[in-house]
């Protein structure tokens, strides 16, 4: 099938800072796709999946057209879940990565998601992972795919979410447990972990290669804010 005819269920595409990560701060646009196969309880994207409805359906050659109208050379692909779509999301990510200007396409994607197919599917430096594994607190820690740990590269991120101390303590074992050459970050859920207490846990447990990750978009902009 030809990009032309390939169709994908999108929410936004938009122009902003990336917010978090390794790349925080650089011009990025995101490409939103529709629909997610878990449910956290902490989710500020609900509107990306059902019951709400999918804004409109894109082909892969009008998502590029709309990419390519930005100055961006950063592409944030997220969701919800954006390889909810096996084939189609690997092609999309494959047309992406081809445009001339971009130097950086990263994926976020829920660690409930086999890897494997899109490791195997596309090899280029331009294109990383950044894998949210789910810890207790969000409900679907059950869903996560241990398999995913090992695939991970020096150029992909790790990320957890740290609502609680039980989400801390869960996290510090899974690293020990799971070594992986992914950069790990932790992130604050600032009503129940506010990010100075995780930054106190994390200097005193001596996490030397674990990065805190705070979320710039929702420091300079409302939290509530979208196309931000």
């Amino acid at each position: 099938m030809m990009q032309k005819d390939i169709r994908i269920p999108m929410v936004e595409i938009f122009e902003t800072v990336e917010g978090e990560g390794t790349r925080a701060g650089f011009p990025t646009v995101f490409v939103r796709l529709f629909g997610c196969n878990l449910r956290c309880t902490w989710c500020d994207t609900k509107y990306s999946y059902p019951p709400a409805e999918a804004e409109r359906v894109m082909t892969i050659e009008e998502i590029v057209a709309a990419v390519g109208r930005y100055r961006s050379r950063h592409i944030c692909l997220t969701g919800g879940e954006p390889l909810l779509y096996g084939d189609r999301s690997l092609a999309l990510i494959e047309a992406l990565m081809a445009l001339e200007h971009i130097d950086d396409l990263h994926v976020e994607t829920n660690g409930a998601i086999d890897l494997a197919p899109f490791l195997q599917g596309i090899d280029s430096p331009k294109v990383r992972y950044v894998m949210d594994y789910k810890l207790p607190d969000s409900g679907e820690s059950e869903r996560m795919l241990l398999g995913n740990l090992p695939l991970l590269r020096p150029q992909d991120e790790l990320k957890f979410v740290i609502g609680s101390l039980a989400d801390f303590a869960a996290a510090v074992a899974l690293l020990r447990e799971h070594p992986t050459a992914a950069q790990p970050l932790f992130s604050p859920v600032w009503e129940t972990m506010p990010p100075r207490r995780l930054a106190e846990l994390m200097l005193a447990e001596g996490l030397s290669r674990v990065k805190l990750n705070m979320q710039l978009h929702k420091m300079i902009w409302d939290p509530a804010q979208r196309g931000v």
